[in-house]
């Protein structure tokens, strides 16, 4: 909202209110922003979450220290989700249709979050809100997300030339000068499916490819690919936060490195000049996300002031399922979904452990009988966090060495920008 306040005062000539054009400040104050409302207004929110008796029911798993968690203060997520939403409103573009779907997506898998946390705290279910609840709730977004980004008229990308079209552009635009600058995109942006596939050097994949070959008009009809893939990305994302956030500090950490490398490609893929030198999809408007996704990660390092062991506050699914959620939504927008399996490389550990776990369980009950299986699991416990607490590590040890692989994995995953 201040964005369109200071628009008006620049107008007027008022000082130094053109500052406010610029990404990179907009940017810089919502992550100062975000950072101060979770780690000042955190501790407030904490404070009265414990004087309502909102605390964490620890179920007896025999890990270490884990009967000392039993009351600290949960559904903290809410911290998270207002630490995203207010430096949004005031220093993005709200108007901007990508900066509306990160908002509606943080919303709407936050009140998923919330009321599972409900369910849990004051009605005294341990098991929360049904899960055939929470994958509707996620399919609903995911819904959402994919056709809006199918048809809304500002979703768009500008195609680089190739060879043929910059010679045809230059002997069209021919002057009688030899500097005469031959543009790398096309000048009308165009409405497609494209995305980019990692380590590939022809690296656009159009998902109406995969229909394409049915009838000479079909291309359109790749929403029927995409729509369904954005679900299945949203729901594993933030299932993936989900389990992770198993122990102090892990998920927050692990999301705010994600979302570092998620700005950053944000920034160059809404930028020119950046996304010509590293030859990737130019997509106009994408680079007001960068100003949402530094109030997420302001949001969960502040967070992370709280949350570290031993942790003052839990997010619960109000914080976890909004993070991912976010996470996922995020990476569709700017067209990098298929990066998820390497940026997001911990959630995916995390998800196929338990999903391991489960299939070795039933597979050796079925061959051995139940009290085999139950002595001669795959993994002590799952997800993989809770194998290793099983084994004797401290949770911050294994909380650092988890953050060290996200860092890897970050790296990597702009090392496939040029690695092709």
């Amino acid at each position: 909202m201040l964005y369109y306040l200071f628009q008006y005062l620049d107008k007027l000539n008022f000082p130094g209110a053109g500052v406010f054009q610029y990404i990179s400040f907009r940017s810089a104050m919502a992550l100062i922003f975000s950072l101060f409302i979770s780690a000042v207004f955190g501790k407030r929110i904490i404070e009265f979450i414990r004087k309502k008796q909102i605390g964490e029911t620890i179920r007896e798993l025999g890990l270490e220290g884990q009967k000392q968690k039993g009351g600290t203060p949960t559904m903290g997520g809410i911290i998270i989700i207002a630490a995203i939403i207010i430096p949004t409103l005031l220093f993005a573009k709200v108007l901007n249709i990508y900066i509306l779907l990160m908002l509606i997506s943080t919303v709407w898998l936050g009140g998923i979050g919330f009321l599972d946390d409900y369910i849990k705290v004051f009605k005294k279910n341990k098991e929360g809100l049904q899960g055939k609840f929470k994958i509707i709730g996620q399919i609903g977004i995911g819904l959402i997300v994919g056709f809006t980004l199918y048809y809304h008229p500002d979703v768009v990308i500008k195609e680089r030339l190739t060879h043929n079209e910059k010679i045809a552009w230059r002997n069209e635009n021919q002057n009688g000068t030899k500097d005469l600058t031959i543009p790398k995109y096309a000048t009308t942006p165009v409405k497609n499916l494209k995305t980019t596939i990692p380590f590939m050097k022809n690296n656009e994949l159009d998902y109406g490819s995969f229909v394409s070959w049915i009838c000479d008009d079909c291309l359109k009809w790749g929403w029927i690919i995409f729509v369904p893939l954005v679900i299945l990305v949203v729901t594993a994302v933030s299932n993936g936060a989900n389990i992770t956030d198993g122990i102090d500090g892990l998920a927050a950490g692990s999301s705010a490195i994600i979302g570092v490398v998620l700005g950053i490609l944000a920034y160059v893929s809404g930028n020119y000049i950046f996304a010509d030198y590293l030859n990737i999809m130019y997509i106009p408007h994408s680079g007001e996300l960068v100003v949402f996704m530094a109030a997420f990660i302001g949001a969960c390092i502040g967070f992370l002031w709280y949350n570290t062991f031993p942790a003052q506050v839990f997010m619960g699914d109000t914080g976890s399922l909004a993070i991912g959620g976010i996470i996922a939504v995020f990476a569709i927008a700017i067209r990098k979904e298929l990066l998820i399996p390497i940026l997001c490389g911990v959630f995916l550990v995390e998800n196929v452990s338990v999903i391991l776990q489960v299939v070795y369980f039933k597979y050796q009950k079925k061959k051995r009988g139940l009290e085999y299986a139950q002595t001669h699991r795959l993994f002590k416990m799952a997800p993989l966090h809770h194998h290793y607490q099983k084994v004797g590590f401290h949770e911050s040890k294994i909380v650092m060495r988890f953050f060290i692989i996200g860092i890897a994995l970050a790296v990597l995953t702009f090392v496939t920008l040029k690695l092709r």
